[in-house]
């Protein structure tokens, strides 16, 4: 194998894992910014008010986007495999 292809193969994995965890980040990003700006508002100081929102938060989104992180992650398996039969020549 050479320094290229394990170079290509790292930065594909590493750009396939951003993208995966993206949606969830933003949401977690979202949430908690409404969350903040509620305390702020309301100048309710509940440390365990930041965490449940996000939690549940985090739960629906891995609800809603379970199909399609599945069907991502086996696209990336099945290519990545794929690869691999040529990572020996």
């Amino acid at each position: 194998m050479n320094p290229e292809l394990a170079v290509d193969l790292f930065k594909t994995t590493v750009m396939f894992s951003l993208y995966v965890v993206a949606p969830f980040l933003g949401v977690t990003l979202i949430v908690g910014l409404a969350t903040s700006l509620v305390q702020s508002v309301t100048s309710l100081q509940e440390p365990t008010l930041t965490f449940a929102p996000k939690i549940l938060g985090l739960a629906a989104a891995l609800l809603l986007l379970a199909p399609w992180l599945l069907r991502a992650l086996s696209e990336f398996a099945v290519t990545f495999i794929t690869r691999m039969g040529t990572l020996g020549h």
